[in-house]
């Protein structure tokens, strides 16, 4: 049997028709859509010569926030993966093979094999086979950005709006069309009411949000109207903006740059011809050192202007690409720069998140009765003195009461535990998406 390669190859050919899942019986999680993604990665590498996979599990959950050790919940998803049925689809009518609704995977197990290492096997319908391992139409999506999302939502339009990104738009649809797809929830009883500002605000603003953030897209909500209602939703589609080295070389000279140095008695022709190899940018950098160096009082005069300018072109480039491949890099999402500045959007999130339910807290407290915030307080001063808080916060607690400055941090902690539960001020995935979306630039 195959097994995992040394060096993974990051991309993803998935098939259309796998794009825009609609589940009909159980809900499709980011987690069990990311193993599903691996799952199938994985198979596509094996071929159609293996009507059954097999892999070790390590491998499968490898850049997925799973940890090998934790069979219990790999088998949880793999076991609602077989019992799942979904309808297939392309975004697009008409585009790619037409299927039968049917499970995400026709049976699945885990076992240990020699060296107690765990494998995990598995397989698909006969009907779905041969598109899925050698699919006709498909998306080119990249593994390492997929594991990035926290939220099914966005992971499912990032699928959908890579497949069309060459378009710059996806397919037109009715926002009824992409609820199950975005959200991976069944159709039913209590969706039937559910009102298309609920849907954005709770669904469609936090996917954008977060593929906005974390992906190498940028895409924006379009809504079209029949009458007073939202009917049909689409998502424009834009790249990342990025520099390339190219693009800041070539192009038209600017005029502007070569009366500069002509006035620096720099022949035009030479100019442009230096403008050609080192770039536009390097060379306005060039032009700036030289008339500094031309109005100091303290060198002695520039003999030949043209040889001095050349002598510091190929320093000024380096300088240039080295600036261009760290905003490459910054605008690239997997690269390390760009993950410290996803890192520092996530803290910076995660601060007002808890900012905010402290306020929230404390607007609950002062607006109890007083004799409910006095119950509080002396349960609040038992807790300090099982914990041997130090005396100054209980004698402050008792003598100026909860909301003093000394005091305040430890009722807002002890109120939160009690009111909220553990974790009170730790944000879930879907209330740092929340918070995003409200800190995106109107």
């Amino acid at each position: 049997m195959l097994h995992a390669a040394e060096v993974e190859d990051t991309r993803l050919r998935k098939p259309v028709n796998t794009l825009a899942m609609q589940p009909k019986s159980h809900r499709i999680t980011v987690l069990g859509r990311k193993v599903w993604n691996k799952l199938l990665k994985e198979a596509q590498r094996q071929g159609m010569d293996e009507e059954t996979h097999s892999s070790p599990l390590r491998e499968i959950v490898r850049g997925i926030d799973f940890n090998s050790k934790d069979v219990e919940q790999v088998k949880k998803h793999l076991r609602a993966m077989i019992t799942t049925l979904v309808e297939w689809q392309s975004p697009t009518k008409g585009e790619g093979a037409a299927w039968e609704a049917c499970a995400m995977l026709a049976h699945a197990k885990l076992e240990k094999r020699r060296g107690g290492e765990v494998w995990v096997e598995w397989s698909y319908a006969v009907n779905m086979r041969q598109e899925l391992l050698q699919p006709f139409v498909w998306a080119d999506l990249d593994m390492e950005i997929l594991f990035q999302f926290s939220h099914h939502p966005a992971l499912a339009l990032y699928e959908i709006c890579a497949r069309y990104k060459g378009v710059g738009r996806t397919p037109r649809q009715d926002w009824n069309w992409w609820r199950p797809v975005l959200t991976g929830k069944p159709d039913g009883e209590k969706t039937a009411n559910f009102e298309y500002r609920m849907f954005k605000r709770d669904v469609l603003n936090k996917a954008v949000a977060q593929i906005n953030q974390i992906s190498d897209l940028e895409v924006e909500l379009k809504d079209y109207k029949e009458g007073r209602f939202v009917k049909d939703i689409q998502f424009l589609i834009r790249p990342k903006k990025q520099r390339s080295l190219l693009a800041s070389i070539d192009g038209p000279v600017d005029l502007a740059l070569l009366n500069r140095a002509e006035a620096l008695d720099i022949d035009p022709e030479k100019a442009e011809t230096l403008i050609s190899e080192f770039g536009p940018e390097a060379f306005q950098r060039g032009l700036d050192g030289l008339e500094r160096r031309v109005k100091s009082d303290f060198a002695e005069p520039v003999r030949d202007s043209y040889r001095y300018l050349k002598s510091m072109l190929p320093s000024e480039a380096k300088i240039v690409v080295a600036k261009i491949e760290e905003e490459a890099a910054r605008a690239d999402p997997t690269s390390p720069e760009s993950r410290r500045e996803q890192e520092a959007r996530m803290k910076e999130w995660n601060d007002k998140f808890k900012t905010r339910i402290r306020e929230e807290l404390i607007a609950e407290l002062q607006a109890l009765p007083v004799e409910q915030q006095a119950v509080i307080a002396g349960e609040l001063l038992e807790d300090l003195t099982r914990r041997n808080a130090h005396a100054s916060i209980l004698k402050r607690l008792q003598t100026s009461g909860w909301n003093h400055n000394l005091v305040r941090g430890e009722m807002i902690r002890f109120y939160g535990l009690r009111s909220r539960g553990e974790g009170w001020d730790e944000p879930t995935a879907e209330q740092l998406l929340q918070v995003a979306a409200e800190s995106r630039p109107a």
